[in-house]
């Protein structure tokens, strides 16, 4: 049976409306009882065979990625000819909001949504998924997971509304022909090398030394290389405009006003700098995993060795970290395919299909059965790992996915140099504050 492939290119706007918990509760209480559905087929103990329907899967992966994972679908089809799959590809950057406006209108839902991490946290707090505790989504429970991933699936009730299927952090990637080229034999360790080896790169070479991206998860890094956060979730104070986070991204804004980077777009920041990576036009860049797949098919890294990949560099408290990304399968509360979408997300991220996604892809497993000798073998893969031991959690609140939102355009326009990093942070603290996360406290 073929899965029906459909791409959606679209988001909407509108105001939301959080959702009660009485629909979370009930379905999570109807997967504890049933036990003719998958819901029911605890461990795989039961007939799984006598489950069928349509499961409407949106994947927010990238280009490069989403053909790995239409395959997966077509196997799992094959090996459960009874459930068919709706797969449809919906742009990242559009499917936090497409899937808030579907849940509010109460149409187009789908079963499953590949969510990053940063919006599991809210849509468990408003209802909108089920708990797959004890189900074959999460068979086996979180055991064999990294400790680093559970977070953001695991709600204050104890129920389990996610399965991690990949995790991931930023790290420097660097051209490794044009630092030889260049005279420089290791990649910089601290922001101020990186700043002072972009500008001698590009004096030596004539290409850009450093690209960015203004999308504030890559401002992340510069916050925690000076000891500082987006908000101290225990004491409910906002920090994102402290003296540490101006710090932190005054240096970033100083390497564009450097010349060691150029000035950002104000729109396709990221497809400007992959693509200028990409193609030899940049030395470094901040990325993620997700970004080696569409490296390696471009002739300026055919040769895989090319690519270098090194810890985030320091700050100047001498700690270095990105943050912890990634994303989850959730499974919708009002899905009316509950037992095929258990189904589902078990196989989708199963040990050996984070393997097989890790080997594919580049990408980082959650599970630890899934870091093989032949994941970690790999140079990519293992530099990310090391990376990923220092990587950083983002805070696990309700309001987490629409943080960064909020500080998007204020980061694009400081490093642009249309607002100060004082400026800029300041008035998101305040919208913070006004909006997301009233009786916090700015500390400034």
């Amino acid at each position: 049976m073929e899965s029906r492939i459909r791409h959606e290119a679209s988001g909407f706007g509108g105001a939301r409306r959080p959702r009660g918990r009485l629909r979370r509760v009930a379905v999570a209480a109807v997967c504890l009882t049933l036990t003719a559905t998958a819901c029911g087929i605890v461990g795989g103990s039961g007939d799984d065979s006598t489950v069928s329907g349509t499961v409407t899967w949106w994947d927010t992966s990238g280009e490069a990625e989403s053909p790995h994972f239409r395959k997966l679908v077509a196997e799992f089809e094959k090996k459960h000819p009874t459930i068919d799959v709706d797969y449809v590809h919906v742009p990242f950057d559009q499917a936090q909001r497409k899937y808030l406006d579907a849940v509010e209108s109460g149409e187009g839902v789908p079963d499953v949504l590949r969510a990053d991490v940063g919006w599991t946290a809210g849509f468990m707090a408003a209802g909108h998924l089920a708990d797959l505790t004890g189900t074959p989504a999460l068979e086996g429970g979180t055991s064999d997971f990294l400790p680093s991933v559970t977070e953001s699936v695991t709600y204050e009730d104890g129920g389990v509304y996610g399965v991690p299927q990949v995790t991931d952090t930023l790290a420097l990637l660097y051209n490794r022909r044009i630092f030889e080229e260049a005279g420089i034999t290791r990649p910089p360790a601290t922001w101020k090398e990186l700043k002072d080896t972009a500008l001698r790169i590009e004096e030596r070479t004539g290409v850009e030394g450093v690209v960015l991206n203004p999308d504030p998860f890559y401002a992340l890094p510069f916050l925690y290389g000076e000891g500082s956060d987006l908000v101290d979730v225990a004491s409910r104070r906002i920090t994102v405009a402290d003296s540490a986070s101006v710090r932190g991204i005054s240096t970033a804004a100083d390497l564009v006003a450097s010349g060691a980077a150029p000035k950002p777009p104000a729109k396709d920041a990221y497809g400007a700098m992959q693509s200028a990576f990409r193609a030899g036009e940049a030395a470094m860049m901040i990325n993620g995993p997700w970004a080696t797949a569409d490296l390696f098919a471009s002739e300026e890294f055919e040769e895989r060795g090319n690519l270098g990949i090194a810890t985030v560099p320091a700050g100047s408290t001498g700690t270095a970290g990105g943050p912890i990304g990634g994303h989850n399968l959730v499974v919708s509360a009002e899905s009316d395919a509950l037992d095929a979408a258990c189904l589902f997300v078990g196989y989708m991220t199963s040990a050996k299909q984070q393997e097989r996604t890790a080997l594919a892809l580049g990408l980082l497993p959650t599970r630890t059965a899934a870091y093989s000798g032949k994941v970690l073998s790999d140079p990519v893969r293992d530099s990310f790992y090391r990376a990923l031991t220092k990587a950083v959690a983002r805070p696990a609140i309700p309001e987490g996915g629409d943080l960064l939102g909020v500080l998007q355009p204020h980061y694009t326009a400081i490093l642009r140099g249309e607002e100060t990093p004082r400026q800029g942070l300041t008035r998101t603290a305040e919208k913070w504050r006004t909006d997301l996360l009233p009786g916090y406290e700015i500390v400034r």
